[in-house]
């Protein structure tokens, strides 16, 4: 998509890698891109050799993120989302939640029915006992600021039925300009045994009219992922979540043509 403008396809997968993450090493992106080291190391040379990149030792990692005095690095960030807005979902979803360990696939996670049956369980009971959270949001893109803030808020749980829970959140925002909001949240989530998966819905237009979010299925002993990325409009909402017995953290990533956003939740049980 971007190849004949950078030059080079290695290039222009470190450029998205770095639009949803911010920050890379090189065998990094040899595992999560499936990419030669080398052409990897080139690159990254070559976008540090134009002042588009910086890089520092972190121990014995070379670690390359944005050079926040760039001169066109708003202009090239805003390039790249609407790229990225163009890429398929399982293009999209290479570039985010990136894990340093292997991930189970769907299917491998199907064949171990009874394993992930137990962890879907595990993580509805952690849900049914929530009742406060906090939360923070971060802006990725150099030119937003207004969705930076922090908030913390109350989670009444309501059992519709042993598959279905809603978290009614209320509670307060502030925000990075220090203005402070009350804030009202619904979200329904959904247990589905058979398909190995939990939905969350957000219910802001009432429980008749819910707004998908995303599928959640087990890649780990602790740990959910999107099992695809939500596409509303022009953005794609992905998520993970991991667990133990006092929290769970939910992650979202919502980037879209006017968004590059990444908003942490942190339940815990009182």
């Amino acid at each position: 998509m971007l190849e004949s403008l950078v030059g080079s396809k290695t290039v222009e997968k470190i450029l998205f890698f770095l639009f949803v993450n911010e920050r890379c090493y090189g065998t990094q992106l040899q595992r999560v891109l499936k990419t030669p080291l080398t052409p990897i190391q080139k690159g990254l040379i070559r976008l540090e050799s134009a002042a588009i990149l910086t890089s520092h030792l972190e121990g014995k990692t070379r670690i390359y993120q944005w050079n926040p005095t760039y001169a066109l690095l708003t202009e090239l960030q805003i390039l790249l989302r609407k790229a990225y807005t163009l890429l398929s979902p399982q293009e999209k979803k290479l570039y985010t939640f990136v894990n340093t360990k292997p991930r189970l696939s769907y299917r491998e996670a199907q064949a171990k029915n009874e394993e992930t049956r137990q962890r879907l369980l595990d993580f509805w009971t952690q849900l049914s006992q929530v009742r406060v959270l906090t939360f923070i949001a971060k802006s990725k893109a150099s030119e937003e600021h207004s969705s930076n803030g922090q908030g913390k808020g109350e989670v009444t749980v309501g059992k519709e039925d042993e598959k279905t829970l809603t978290f009614t959140e209320k509670g307060n925002w502030l925000g990075n300009n220090g203005q402070m909001l009350d804030f009202h949240n619904t979200f329904r989530w959904s247990l589905d045994l058979e398909a190995g998966m939990i939905s969350l819905e957000h219910l802001r237009f009432g429980v008749n009219r819910p707004v998908f979010l995303f599928h959640l299925v087990p890649t780990g002993k602790t740990t959910l992922e999107a099992l695809d990325p939500h596409l509303c409009a022009e953005d794609s909402y992905f998520g993970c979540a991991t667990y133990d017995p006092q929290h769970i953290q939910l992650q979202w990533r919502i980037i879209g043509p006017r968004k590059n956003e990444e908003i942490c939740y942190y339940y815990s049980i009182i």
